[in-house]
């Protein structure tokens, strides 16, 4: 069996626990009151678990382009082939694109956004407009709520290609 390489799943895994704690941090903010440090730290990292979430992202796409992904044993039917790549490349776009929405967002709204355990703000890119801030939130949104379905989408095809057609399609990434 061939696999991906250690990096490539280190990336992978870690993108996957990454983008569990944004999920987390975003669902569970109304927890908090509206204005408290609490909500304030939820949205806080949010924001940076999504960036982090940006550059793990472009380097494992980086490498996918270097290094092709490995055979899969036995190799699935042409469709899913097609399937597998079509899920994957939205997979990659959404996880560098939605935080780029998730900060303009953030900036067009006037939201400060603090370097970890620092009172260092980036500066921001976008002039504020509510308006603006609005779309881009509904866009985010919206994106992230479609994407519960693809992630699951994704969980799901890795067991059926386990459990079902026993081929080694999961196993390359463990």
């Amino acid at each position: 069996m061939t696999r991906y390489s250690s990096t490539q799943r280190y990336l992978h895994w870690s993108i996957a626990v990454l983008l569990a704690a944004a999920y987390l941090f975003i669902e569970q903010r109304g927890l908090f009151a509206r204005g408290s440090a609490a909500r304030l730290n939820m949205m806080q990292a949010h924001y940076w678990t999504g960036l982090a979430i940006a550059g793990l992202a472009v380097w494992r796409i980086l490498l996918r382009w270097r290094r092709r992904a490995p055979p899969i044993v036995p190799p699935p039917p042409a469709w899913q082939a097609w399937s597998a790549a079509g899920l994957h490349l939205m997979l990659y776009a959404f996880l560098v694109v939605m935080p780029l929405l998730g900060l303009a967002t953030a900036w067009a709204d006037g939201k400060v956004l603090y370097v970890p355990f620092t009172e260092i703000a980036l500066p921001a890119l976008l002039p504020q407009d509510k308006g603006l801030a609005e779309r881009l939130e509904d866009l985010h949104g919206g994106i992230g709520e479609f994407f519960y379905w693809v992630i699951g989408l994704h969980v799901l095809a890795a067991f059926y290609h386990h459990w079902i057609r026993r081929d080694d399609s999961l196993r390359r990434m463990l």
